[in-house]
């Protein structure tokens, strides 16, 4: 009876408890409906209205360009947060607020309302304008704190570039800035690009634009009727950075031999008549540039910064806007013996056991010429060890069938052969056979290096019919006639022949010297150069485990033609230039503890007005198992065994050095950027130069 009475208390406890619960909701849902109510009678019409009147505004967030990197990880370029204050303009905003907008902002920004208020106003067509570029802390702060003044301003975030290692490979990176009137209908009308936003303007920035720009995204505004942001709605679609490259290029090769470069134009004794110089390393098995020097140097930062009014006059009057590595061709003199060699012998206009007797003299015509010394009796390696001009102009000669030649006779053209028809026929065959092969190994063509502005080298013939003035020979143009005629009309000599042969009548760019090597180490196989590597994903840092985008591989332009052993005698020759105790360059390579094959250049040109020579120097190394390809270029340098051949081979050693290679450990470099880069002359002495 007790357990029953005790069962009936819980029970009616339950249904007491339950009546409350029920209660409670039922006043709650009430109170709901009640409010509900009250808000759709009493405010429903305020509500609609303001509904009806508010608008979404949409401003564009520009994307931070991608960033790049070299070989081995060290960032080269990237883009910096900087913080900009910008004025949002919404409709109906009233002039009064602006005017009081200014009032108050003006002294914080070090400026004058006036002037202020006319900036809000200079782009009426403008979603929003930039008011102040770069903002400091304390003017972030002073604008936060006080936003119920400002309610149409706001900070936002806008990329900078930056380049950390200044001058550092400067023309290769290049530089951006904002579009220009002439490009205005490429990017904006053509690509869909905002007026506001950087571009890549020169080196791989404006090569490599289409990977490094990003998407553009939208920031969504809620706006009132009264034209005043009520709330920011996120971003739609979020913007997106550009992809991340990394290059071929070796960081600390590349600032060594800046600094090289420097080093050695500054000790020289022709560096009164010196105005530029380059160096290029390649990769030879893969066409990747390890390397690339042009001198005078120039930093990017300065067309990103105030750096560009401090430096006008240095870059207006220096050159350092050029990148000479790939542009501004000059003759290469003697480096063109090599491949002369493999064309004389390809087709028969020497054999490998040919020999000339040099007395220092050979009679062209009506030309007397001489070489620089009476070198005796030459042979074909030799000759190329030793630069034998009087070798050479033999070789030239017989390729255009002039006879007879000797130091005191001026020689023919074949007999029963008249003047002009040898001209027409042997002599242009002769000269397009040399040039061709030249051509085939890289001296001529464009390379194909993924960098904007690079120029073709030209092929020269005398007319004399214009007393004997230079003019360029369209070497494609005399093949076809060739083949189909049989003959092509020119006014040449056979100083033409005898010029081309050692180098006198090309002009080419260091960059297709450098490649010209790499194909004669290579046994004839051109490989094009690049600086690119790999594209990675947005916003990559290096070194990653991320899976590239894209990885570069080599690319085979074209094979020379010609016999194995005709690469071997020139390769052997080379060999003789940095080896042989005759050798031009043997004095610069005595002591390296790696074997290396090289051609030096002396050409004569003229700089300023002033007659100068042009040194040059190309090489290859190991010699039995070529791994990299040096060329370097220094007009006004003096013989080539005097300037180009040193920074030659300091660039080697540098290589070797930190592939740890041929030099003992403690002489081991690292491949990351030199810790004191921005102590090294090369970067001070441009930042320095106003």
């Amino acid at each position: 009876m007790d357990k029953e009475i005790k069962e009936e208390k819980k029970r009616v406890a339950r249904s007491r408890r339950a009546n409350v619960i029920y209660g409670l909701t039922f006043l709650a849902f009430s109170s709901l409906i009640l409010r509900l109510g009250f808000v759709q009678v009493a405010n429903g019409a305020n509500f609609r209205s303001d509904a009806n009147n508010m608008m979404l505004s949409k401003i564009p967030i520009l994307p931070a360009r991608g960033r790049i990197y070299d070989s081995h990880g060290d960032l080269l370029a990237y883009d910096k947060p900087a913080y900009d204050i910008v004025l949002t303009q919404f409709v109906n905003t009233r002039k009064s607020t602006y005017q009081e907008m200014a009032q108050r902002l003006a002294p914080i920004l070090k400026t004058n309302a006036k002037s202020l208020y006319q900036v809000m106003g200079s782009n009426q067509g403008a979603a929003q304008i930039t008011l102040y570029q770069n903002a400091t802390k304390t003017q972030i702060a002073y604008i936060e704190e006080n936003h119920q003044w400002f309610p149409n301003i706001r900070i936002v975030q806008q990329p900078h570039r930056v380049y950390p290692y200044g001058d550092l490979a400067g023309q290769v990176l290049g530089y951006v800035g904002p579009i220009t009137t002439a490009s205005k209908p490429y990017y904006v009308h053509q690509l869909g690009y905002l007026r506001s936003q950087i571009v890549g303007e020169t080196g791989l920035e404006a090569q490599y634009e289409y990977l490094l720009q990003g998407k553009v995204g939208q920031q969504v505004v809620a706006v009132n009727a009264a034209g005043y942001p009520v709330k920011y709605l996120g971003d739609s679609p979020a913007p997106v950075s550009g992809k991340v490259l990394q290059l071929t290029l070796d960081g600390n090769l590349q600032a060594q031999a800046q600094q090289d470069v420097m080093n050695v134009i500054n000790t020289s004794p022709y560096k009164p008549t010196i105005t530029d110089a380059s160096a290029v390393v390649l990769n030879i098995k893969t066409g990747g540039v390890l390397a690339m020097v042009s001198y005078p140097y120039l930093d990017p930062n300065w067309y990103t910064g105030s750096g560009y009014l401090q430096h006008q006059n240095y870059l207006s009057t220096s050159g350092a806007q050029l990148n000479y590595a790939i542009q501004n061709p000059q003759m290469p003199g003697s480096t063109v013996k090599p491949a002369n060699t493999v064309a004389g012998l390809k087709y028969g206009a020497i054999t490998p056991s040919y020999t000339v007797y040099d007395t220092n003299w050979i009679m062209i015509g009506q030309t007397l010429r001489h070489g620089d010394f009476a070198a005796g009796l030459v042979g074909l390696l030799k000759a190329i060890a030793i630069s034998d001009d009087i070798f050479f102009y033999h070789l030239g000669l017989n390729l255009g069938h002039w006879v007879g030649s000797t130091a005191t006779t001026g020689g023919g053209p074949p007999a029963g052969m008249s003047y002009r028809t040898w001209q027409t026929t042997d002599f242009i065959r002769g000269i397009v056979e040399m040039f061709q092969t030249e051509w085939d190994f890289g001296l001529g063509p464009l390379t194909g290096i993924d960098l904007p502005g690079e120029q073709a080298g030209e092929f020269f013939i005398s007319n004399f019919m214009q007393n004997g003035i230079k003019v360029p020979l369209n070497l494609q143009q005399a093949e076809t006639s060739l083949k189909k005629t049989g003959q092509y009309n020119n006014y040449g000599s056979p100083i033409d022949l005898a010029f081309g042969a050692i180098g006198q009548s090309q002009q080419v760019t260091p960059i297709e010297l450098a490649q010209y090597v790499a194909t004669v180490a290579d046994n004839g196989k051109r490989i094009e150069p690049h600086l690119l590597s790999k594209v990675y994903p947005p916003n990559t840092h290096l070194p990653s485990n991320t899976t590239p985008l894209q990885v570069i591989q080599p690319k085979v332009l074209n094979t020379v033609q010609a016999s194995p052993q005709y690469f071997q005698l020139a390769q052997q020759g080379m060999y003789g230039v940095c080896n042989d105790p005759q050798g031009l360059a043997y004095s610069v390579f005595q002591n390296a503890p790696y074997q290396a094959a090289g051609k030096t250049g002396t050409a004569q040109i003229t700089l300023n007005g002033q007659n100068v020579l042009n040194s040059v120097f190309i090489c290859y190394a190991p010699f039995n198992n070529p791994q990299v390809a040096v060329a370097v270029m220094v007009p006004g340098g003096g013989y080539g065994s005097e300037t180009a051949a040193p920074i030659a081979r300091q660039l080697l050693d540098t290589y070797f050095k930190e592939h740890h290679e041929f030099y003992p450990q403690k002489q081991w470099e690292n491949q990351t950027v030199p810790s004191g880069w921005n102590q090294m002359p090369a970067y001070t002495v441009p930042e320095q130069s106003h």
